[in-house]
């Protein structure tokens, strides 16, 4: 079977079309992606990579409307990446006890598991730190802001490393940053979709679409320092999951400095 090639303009007329179809029942029934995959199913194409000939790189991204989940944009482990900071310095240093540690992991499973941002401070004190002059998204902890309920786990770490500052401090320069956000970030389509259950089916309407492009650093960073933007760690003793830049949803078009809107 012959891929489908698309236009632009040809890619606009058909997303337009779906819109106008109402509530469209998931073609892909328990999965969590099924949004975008009915949508890719509707379009006739794999994996949002948009087949449009002599242009730019362009995806197709697909979010839920008037949800408060956090949209993954990126997976990137913190510089220097010599230090495997994660598993070398979090987690024996900073982790806690896993909650299924000496049932599903072994009695010595450790877990560092931070959604943290740059507005204010976790309840384990860590905080996202934007340094312009430097260039660089620092984390930063300070033991003075650890909440009560965490005083056996402030004890352990007191012990185990000191109450201090990082150090040395796990960062991202903006450039690095920039670099993995052009090759995650391509210029794209962006549709939004209400969602809805009937008889335990899930049903679709994707009413929003618009035409990103020409991602823009400055506002990458901007959205870091207003909070928009959080460093997600996911990690345990057995497996590191991978450092995540997170991004509150329904919020991409902010990224780019062209937007259109259909």
């Amino acid at each position: 079977m012959s891929k489908k090639i698309y236009t632009k303009e040809l890619i606009i007329e058909k997303l337009k079309e779906i819109r106008d179809m109402g509530w469209i029942e998931s073609g892909r029934h328990g999965n969590c992606g099924g949004i975008g995959n009915t949508l890719e199913d509707l379009l006739g194409i794999e994996e949002n990579n948009l087949p449009i000939p002599n242009a730019a790189e362009w995806e197709l991204k697909c979010q839920r409307l008037n949800t408060n989940s956090l949209v993954t944009l990126f997976h990137v482990e913190p510089s220097p990446t010599a230090l495997k900071f994660v598993p070398c310095l979090f987690l024996p240093q900073y982790g806690w006890r896993h909650q299924q540690a000496g049932t599903k992991y072994p009695e010595t499973e450790m877990s560092f598991r931070q959604t943290i941002s740059s507005l204010g401070t976790s309840d384990r004190g860590f905080r996202v730190i934007v340094d312009r002059k430097e260039e660089k998204i620092l984390i930063s902890f300070n033991a003075n802001l650890v909440a009560e309920k965490h005083e056996e786990w402030f004890k352990s770490v007191k012990k185990r490393v000191g109450l201090e500052e990082l150090s040395p401090q796990p960062y991202w320069g903006f450039q690095d940053l920039f670099h993995k956000a052009g090759t995650k970030l391509h210029n794209c389509f962006f549709v939004g979709a209400e969602v809805k259950k009937i008889k335990g089916k899930e049903f679709f309407k994707y009413d929003k679409i618009l035409k990103l492009s020409g991602f823009s650093l400055n506002k990458f960073i901007d959205k870091i320092e207003q909070g928009d933007i959080l460093v997600d760690f996911d990690a345990r003793t057995g497996h590191n999951h991978g450092t995540k830049f997170r991004f509150r949803n329904n919020k991409l078009s902010s990224l780019y400095d062209n937007v259109e809107e259909f």
